[in-house]
């Protein structure tokens, strides 16, 4: 499925769970036709409560209500808690549900990472939040900084598309779901609501490998005067490593936002083994250190931004289902500039070049083997045991009660 830019969209950034479920639950509670909703994690927590709540509402009162969860990051979604959905007529979608091993997941790799809601087909929230209570700054110092965006316009036609192909049958009921998509577009693609000019992209392993890491390249490539990225996971591929130093080459101020204070260590490892390669041409690294990071967000010169759920590492790049929004707008490029400028100015370190310069010693021989496993891994990701993703429909029947909940991998 392809898709274009479309003009006259209007754009909200969200910030944070104080934001985004407030937002996304007024809307869900005025919905009157239909809720397409996926998300990576949703489980019984106090947010996860009130999006149950709020499901089974709009349910009640006939609005059709469709929710996508991957089957390694809402493991834990099972047992009364999703049969009382399931029972009051939402459906529950488990993107490639396993088996777990010991206790353990193991069904890690291709994971369905989108974050997407779209209500009656008319506007769109699209970003990185997980629907759990760790998105609320009251939840402590573990609390995620992450953004998301509310849509409104004729891009949200192209999420809605999508998001109702994901849910479609795959194989008998290819036919009706084109005949469906011809009765529903024809060549409507919904009605001016702003000035930004956006682009809705993802990322799947059929026909769409490399779509948002290719519009990275290319926004890198054309910068001339700042690039901004904040990114929790960064651990990029050698090809944006390379574009990225070869901007700071040119005079482009560029900056990167980092965890400081991660969620995952590994992830703070990885990054630093980056730091000499990038800062020894001028780019500016700064680790934000309140929380830990979560955004997935970037800006390039005046203009062009990406808000989504495509973390910049060997996962999202390579293996998992993302979806970004591009944008072309100097409001909202102003706008994301501003917030994240406050960020660099009250939240974050700068790490100096003598401090990555006297542990080089150490780290020049990992950094050598970092770099050629970047250079190689979209390869060596065909290698990995392949398997067939599948919805499975969750059964309006309780579950056996699931173990205590494991620690959530806040991807």
């Amino acid at each position: 499925m392809n898709f274009h830019w479309r003009d006259g969209n209007r754009l909200q950034l969200l910030e944070n769970g104080e934001e985004f479920f407030p937002a996304v639950f007024e809307a869900i509670a005025a919905a009157e036709k239909e809720v397409l909703l996926e998300t990576f994690i949703f489980f019984k927590d106090k947010v996860g409560q009130e999006l149950q709540q709020t499901l089974i509402a709009a349910a009640e009162r006939g609005v059709s209500v469709n929710v996508t969860v991957d089957g390694y990051g809402s493991a834990d979604l099972d047992g009364d808690f999703a049969a009382a959905m399931a029972r009051a007529g939402v459906r529950i979608h488990v993107f490639d549900p396993g088996k777990r091993l010991l206790g353990k997941r193991i069904n890690v790799f291709r994971r369905m990472h989108r974050k997407i809601v779209v209500i009656d087909g008319e506007f769109a929230f699209i970003g990185g939040i997980n629907f759990s209570a760790d998105h609320l700054g009251d939840f402590g110092p573990a609390a995620k900084q992450d953004y998301a965006l509310r849509v409104e316009g004729p891009v949200v036609h192209d999420i809605h598309r999508f998001a109702l192909s994901a849910i479609s049958p795959v194989q008998s009921g290819r036919r009706w779901w084109h005949r469906r998509m011809r009765t529903q577009s024809n060549g409507f693609v919904g009605v001016s609501r702003g000035e930004a000019r956006a682009l809705f992209v993802t990322r799947d392993n059929n026909d769409h490998r490399n779509d948002i890491e290719q519009h990275y390249l290319q926004a890198i490539r054309d910068a001339r005067s700042r690039l901004l990225i904040a990114n929790a996971y960064f651990f990029p591929g050698y090809r944006v490593l390379r574009e990225i130093r070869n901007a700071a080459r040119r005079g482009v101020r560029v900056r990167l936002i980092l965890q400081g204070e991660p969620d995952m260590p590994i992830a703070k490892f990885g990054a630093r083994m980056l730091y000499n390669y990038l800062m020894s041409d001028g780019v500016e690294i700064h680790e934000y250190c309140r929380r830990p990071l979560h955004g997935k967000v970037a800006l390039a010169d005046y203009e062009w931004s990406t808000v989504g759920s495509s973390n910049l590492d060997p996962l999202s790049l390579s293996l998992n289902l993302e979806a970004n929004l591009i944008i072309r707008d100097h409001t909202f490029n102003r706008q994301l500039h501003e917030n994240l400028d406050r960020l660099l100015q009250h939240d974050c370190r700068r790490i100096p070049l003598e401090r990555i310069i006297r542990g080089y010693w150490w780290r020049a021989p990992l950094a050598f083997i970092i770099f050629h496993f970047l250079r190689h891994f979209p390869q060596w990701v065909g290698l990995l045991p392949a398997h067939k993703p599948r919805l499975q429909l969750l059964d309006p029947e309780p579950l056996e009660p699931s173990p205590a909940p494991l620690q959530r991998d806040h991807q």
